[in-house]
């Protein structure tokens, strides 16, 4: 009995170690680069993506550059990590800022600020 449960038991770990490693080859693979659209009435000063398990924010991906309402930008949503699930914050001139947590930048290819 143990013998015809063994290959069966192998398959199965060789199944799922093929789902794994195509799961994040397709990762890997995958364009993060995302049109980041201002759907507010404010101008957006500031855009940071952070990896979900980061602590802290990463570096302002606008630089000297803003984003008017109505207008969009690109984006390369990548850390090098292979992760695909970001939170996502936007600062605008005047005050305000707004965050989505979350974001699987492996799925999507647009996201939107709204006021």
């Amino acid at each position: 009995m143990k013998r015809a449960l063994l290959p069966a038991f192998g398959l199965a770990i060789a199944a799922v170690a093929t789902f794994t490693a195509a799961t994040f080859a397709e990762a890997q693979r995958r364009d993060r680069r995302m049109r980041i659209i201002n759907n507010t009435s404010r101008t957006m000063e500031v855009f940071q993506a952070s990896n979900v398990r980061s602590d802290s924010w990463e570096e302002d991906m606008l630089g000297d550059k803003v984003v008017n309402p109505g207008g969009y930008f690109t984006a390369n949503i990548n850390d090098g990590t292979g992760a695909c699930v970001f939170d996502f914050r936007a600062k605008f001139k005047g005050g305000g800022e707004a965050t989505k947590k979350n974001v699987n930048v492996c799925q999507i290819e647009t996201f939107t600020f709204n006021d």
